[in-house]
């Protein structure tokens, strides 16, 4: 018989094989501090220190008060360069002596941060490993900066900008800003300073006056304060050429000084004006200034719109080959004067002047009457009438100033008094809309005559403040100039409404 085969069976559940799920391994790291795991050579302080190492603008302005960690920020800030092959910086100081302290802080830093970067003291040279250059050099003289003639950099920084007494070696090393790897490096002038030093006005001029702290602005005309744009003809035609930046930092920002208290009372012991300078870093301090009573936050308003009952007059201080200054004051029924408008300009003939002045005050209202230099009444070497007179037959009246003796002694003094905060209103005699950029910049910047203290220094610019002072000595009240002679119901014929005679 034949054995029939088995047929198969089918397994019990219970004798399934059990299914296995197959998960990939998941490896743990440990816990760890990563600042205790790593040497950190350089960790910039938050707050301005950082803004000023990450900024984007082609030219920026870092500093402010002392002790704010300006020179590390500078040292630091080519570093994020030194590694590509085609970086080409240069760092300069004013003086060979201030020179060396920036190079043996850099000896400290650069050696750790990039690992065999070398110095040459021949070339004054560092070159990192990848072939990044770095020159340190100092610029004495005006003319030290021919030794740069024909060489380009993509990044150049100036320590204690406000030691160079002209912007001729910043604006000339400008020039040698540029590189054919400009989009990948990029181009960049970085400067920082205090406030204070034979610089210290133009260097107001390029970076504090023209836009608040930290923010971007377009560049502008230092002499004019006009936005540099590209010339007529040019293919961008009239759009700006390039940003600027300030960052002001304190000694409180830097945490390594200022958290034991002893630096801070050294700057506490100083001179006011150095004290205002170099703790607080107010750049509308200078040494030797004729009103260091002037204080942006109290002297310097917002705008709003002048009452019509308000008197309003204007005072101007002329000069076609350096400038000419006028302001438009607004007397309050406290009779503080309000400076609400100004006008600042160069190389404008007298009559195109008056057009200008007619234009611009409108929509004024009555203006009840303006004073003008007294000296445009003489006549210069010709028997035609006088720029007062051309201005005048303009429609745009005026009456002298007063230039009698003392008169110059004596309008300081009433500025003086003006900026005084009054015991009464508790607010000040005199304050300026925020929109008077030229007028705010210069008359706390204006310095005192060496040679007569009673004085300030007439070879500055002074203009505004020439303006200011033929307005003040008026003597406006709104008591009395609020009687408008144009509306006289008496049987009086005048010749002139303006005046009223």
């Amino acid at each position: 018989m034949k054995k029939k085969e088995s047929e198969p069976t089918q397994p019990s559940p219970a004798q399934q094989a059990p299914e296995v799920q197959v998960v990939a391994a998941e490896v743990k790291a440990p816990e760890f501090d990563v600042d205790l795991a790593q040497e950190v050579v350089f960790k910039p302080n938050p707050g301005p220190q950082t803004n000023f190492l990450s900024a984007s603008e082609r030219e920026v302005l870092y500093g402010g008060a002392a002790g704010g960690g300006k020179s590390f920020a500078m040292l630091a800030d080519p570093l994020h360069g030194l590694n590509d092959p085609n970086f080409s910086g240069l760092l300069v100081r004013h003086t060979t002596e201030e020179l060396r302290e920036l190079i043996q802080k850099s000896q400290e830093l650069y050696p750790k941060a990039i690992p065999g970067i070398k110095w040459s003291e021949r070339k004054s040279q560092w070159i990192a490993p990848r072939g990044g250059r770095l020159w340190m050099s100092y610029l004495d003289k005006d003319m030290d900066v021919t030794r740069y003639q024909g060489q380009a950099f993509n990044w150049i920084g100036f320590d204690e900008l406000t030691q160079w007494p002209t912007p001729y070696a910043w604006d000339y090393m400008r020039s040698r800003l540029r590189s054919a790897f400009s989009s990948q490096l990029g181009l960049y002038m970085r400067g920082t300073t205090n406030p204070g030093g034979a610089g210290h006005a133009w260097v107001k001029k390029m970076f504090i006056d023209p836009g608040p702290p930290n923010d971007s602005f377009w560049a502008t005309n230092i002499e004019t304060g006009e936005t540099i744009k590209f010339p007529q003809g040019h293919s961008r035609e009239g759009q700006p050429l390039f940003k600027r930046r300030f960052i002001p930092a304190s000694l409180f920002d830097n945490p390594y000084l200022s958290d034991s208290g002893d630096y801070e009372a050294m700057l506490l012991s100083l001179p006011e004006h150095q004290r205002k300078q170099l703790l607080e870093g107010n750049w509308d301090i200078n040494e030797g200034a004729a009103f260091p009573e002037f204080n942006r936050s109290i002297h310097v308003v917002e705008p709003i719109n002048i009452p019509s009952g308000w008197a309003k007059f204007r005072a101007c201080d002329y000069g076609y080959g350096s400038y000419t200054g006028v302001l438009w004051f607004a007397v309050s029924p406290s009779e503080q004067l309000v400076v609400y408008r100004e006008l600042y300009c160069s190389k404008v003939t007298a009559t195109d002047l008056a057009d200008m002045i007619l234009e611009a005050e409108a929509d004024d209202g009555t203006i009840r009457y303006g004073v003008l230099d007294s000296s445009l009444w003489h006549k210069r070497g010709d028997t035609g009438p006088s720029l007062a007179e051309q201005m005048n037959m303009k429609g745009c009246r005026w009456r002298p100033s007063d230039r009698s003796r003392g008169s110059r002694v004596a309008g300081k003094n009433e500025i003086h008094r003006r900026l005084q905060v009054d015991e009464f209103t508790e607010e000040p005699r005199l304050v300026f809309f925020s929109t008077c950029t030229n007028s705010i910049a210069q008359i706390p910047a204006i310095p005192l005559d060496k040679k007569n203290p009673e004085d300030v220094d007439t070879h500055a610019e002074d203009h505004l403040y020439d303006a200011l002072r033929y307005g003040i000595m008026t003597r406006p009240r709104s008591s009395i100039w609020d009687f408008n002679p144009a509306k006289q119901n008496s049987g009086f014929q005048m010749s002139d409404s303006t005046f009223g005679y």
